[in-house]
């Protein structure tokens, strides 16, 4: 809406939405999870555009069938929500449809569950053709199930399906590309990782699900090669199930990736619940990637003992990990070169002779492979090396070179 005020149109912006929030965490949560679950939410609520003005807190053994929490809760909720004058409650778990819609009669504001509000910050967040088809189809799968929503969701399913398709073609044209994906909790870092490594222009912000939509960039690995990196959408606890189910498409770009990069935020406190929350989603997709790689980022903000206990934890729990931050200089190259070496080790190890006078062919090995052995044998030499696929069938088409599967390792 706009109005006429000195000759020019003035916008007119409606006015924020005051929330509280109403977090129920069983027993089983220390005060540091509690705060943290709460931090987040409270962090969902800001992206959303809310102000949050309150919160509230109710342990409670099970859930109330009509309120989810109990009755005293109830007026005292309603209590907070005038003295604030708020416009809007949050909860962080999600209501059954009467809950939702009894706890609105008692209170006289907007109530909204985790799932509905996480579902909006999609719609808010969604840019491409497909995001929004992706989120439309989650927050119908959401609401009551009539005929007509049962018709909509039919045609936007069959529309993900074609877009799949043509992802999929996508990925047959890229079938000969070393590929890499991002995953991780959502603000860890993924995007700023991406545009350190490419070198390229992406939107970052410091907010959660600040892009959903997937961005590949070309990354130099150096030596002449590069690899394909996509950042994916974030993951975040209790990460509603129709929005995995809507985003399983756009996920298999990373299910299909040579190397899956599992970003990890080091510095938050509870970064080891968000690592097992996304490999809780990892496997739920039934994710099998080739090789796994722990990207432990903003490693910036740990003090050199934090970082050498993590790392020590890291080596006996985690596998494969690297340290990385993407504002010091140089901070993101251990993950360059991590990369790199995944490259090589796709490429097929073999033997090869070739002539003593062929110094070209013997230079085109030490620049286009990794030579591992050498041996001169007089008139020939003979060099164990991995090869790129394609750099390897050329020297295949020389006739006076031979080339022997390498004997496998002791």
């Amino acid at each position: 809406m706009a109005k006429i005020a000195s000759d020019r149109l003035i916008e007119v912006q409606p006015p924020q939405e005051r929330a509280v929030l109403l977090i129920a965490p069983d027993g089983r949560l220390s005060r540091q999870e509690v705060r943290d679950h709460l931090d987040e939410l409270a962090s969902l609520a800001d992206t959303a555009g809310a102000a949050v003005v309150s919160t509230v807190q109710q342990h409670i053994e099970a859930p109330h069938p009509a309120y989810f929490i109990g009755t005293g809760k109830v007026e005292e909720l309603r209590s907070v929500v005038g003295s604030h004058q708020a416009s809007l409650v949050i909860f962080d778990e999600d209501l059954t449809p009467v809950q939702g819609q009894k706890l609105e009669q008692a209170l006289g504001v907007r109530v909204m569950d985790r799932t509905e509000l996480i579902i909006d910050i999609f719609a808010l967040r969604a840019r491409t053709a497909e995001a929004k088809t992706q989120v439309e189809l989650a927050q119908l799968q959401y609401e009551t199930d009539r005929r007509t929503i049962r018709r909509r969701i039919r045609d936007l399913k069959q529309r993900l399906g074609k877009i799949a398709q043509q992802r999929e073609t996508e990925r047959k044209g890229r079938a000969g590309e070393f590929r890499a994906a991002l995953v991780g909790y959502t603000n860890a870092g993924k995007s700023s990782i991406l545009a350190a490594l490419s070198g390229s222009e992406l939107f970052i912000e410091d907010r959660l699900f600040a892009t959903l939509d997937p961005a590949t960039r070309a990354v130099d690995l150096g030596e002449g090669f590069q690899a394909l990196v996509t950042d994916t959408v974030g993951f975040i606890r209790k990460l509603p199930h129709n929005l995995v189910a809507s985003f399983r498409a756009t996920l298999e770009e990373a299910n299909e990736a040579d190397v899956l990069c599992h970003v990890v935020d080091v510095a938050h406190p509870s970064w080891e619940e968000q690592y097992e929350v996304v490999e809780d989603v990892l496997s739920d997709l039934r994710f099998n990637p080739k090789q796994r790689l722990v990207v432990f980022n903003k490693v910036d903000r740990l003090t050199h003992d934090e970082e050498t206990a993590i790392e020590e934890r890291a080596a006996a729990l985690l596998g494969a990990h690297v340290f990385t931050s993407t504002v010091e200089s140089g901070g993101i190259e251990p993950l360059r070169a991590e990369l790199s070496n995944a490259l090589r080790g796709r490429w097929p190890t073999m033997v090869l002779t070739i002539p003593a006078s062929a110094g070209d062919l013997l230079a085109e090995l030490y620049r286009e492979g990794e030579v591992l052995d050498r041996e001169d044998r007089g008139a020939r030499i003979q060099v164990t090396v991995r090869l790129p696929v394609d750099i390897l069938g050329r020297f295949k088409t020389h006739d006076d070179v031979s080339v022997f599967d390498a004997p496998p390792a002791a």
